[in-house]
């Protein structure tokens, strides 16, 4: 049987008398790959935010690793997420004045392991080799996306985590992005992804529909 590297029991989530996540039981597999999915306000965001450690939850228990997290000080949730998990986002969060080398840079500089040859592989890996150089403003957005790709794997996360990575991208970036995401599958590791487009789902493994902050369905995606 596989090992399940992520689990939640009764997770809740509560933003004042507003309940955005309500008991939610969810079990992930090493390599496994989860498409969460729903209509805005379903708590997607919320679940993932969850998930990386970023926020906390008001009720149940989070299991990454073997390890219950609400039992982790900040420092130790800081630790988590740097060293198990890669975060990409819808929005792209490069630092304006830093080159598609060094924003890759600056991820391993809170991992504390400079080395520019590392990052530049990892541009290389989301073939971006020939525009390390380059700030983001003369990047195009798929670019810009997969600078943020190469930013998440420079830790060998075994985890990543995304929120509607192809959001903003054009058909031609969305497909570029998406084979990505498939090799990486296929390299073995577990992903977890949020998104609005069934067609991206489709690629994984898996999909859990939110609606109103509950599981209103977990099945295969084939």
């Amino acid at each position: 049987m596989e090992q399940i590297v992520l689990e939640t029991k009764g997770l809740t989530k509560r933003f004042g008398n507003v309940t955005s996540l309500d008991r939610v039981d969810m079990q992930v597999r090493k390599g496994e790959w989860v498409s969460i999915m729903g209509p805005s306000g379903s708590g997607k965001t919320t679940m993932l935010n969850l998930l990386s450690c970023l926020d906390a939850p008001s009720e149940g228990e989070y299991i990454l690793d073997g390890v219950a997290t609400a039992t982790l000080t900040e420092k130790q949730r800081v630790a988590v997420r740097r060293e198990k998990i890669g975060l990409i986002f819808q929005q792209f969060h490069l630092v304006p004045y830093l080159t598609a080398l060094e924003n890759v840079m600056l991820a391993q500089y809170y991992h504390s392991m400079i080395d520019s040859k590392d990052a530049e592989q990892a541009l290389v890996h989301v073939g971006l080799g020939h525009r390390i150089g380059h700030l983001p403003s003369q990047l195009s957005g798929g670019e810009q996306q997969r600078v943020c790709i190469a930013r998440a794997l420079i830790n060998q996360p075994a985890i990543i985590l995304a929120d509607e990575p192809t959001g903003n991208l054009d058909e031609a970036n969305e497909e570029v992005v998406l084979n990505l995401f498939q090799e990486l599958h296929r390299e073995g590791r577990t992903i977890i992804l949020v998104t609005h487009n069934p067609e991206l789902a489709e690629y994984s493994d898996r999909v859990i529909r939110l609606h109103h902050g509950r599981v209103q369905n977990d099945a295969s995606a084939h």
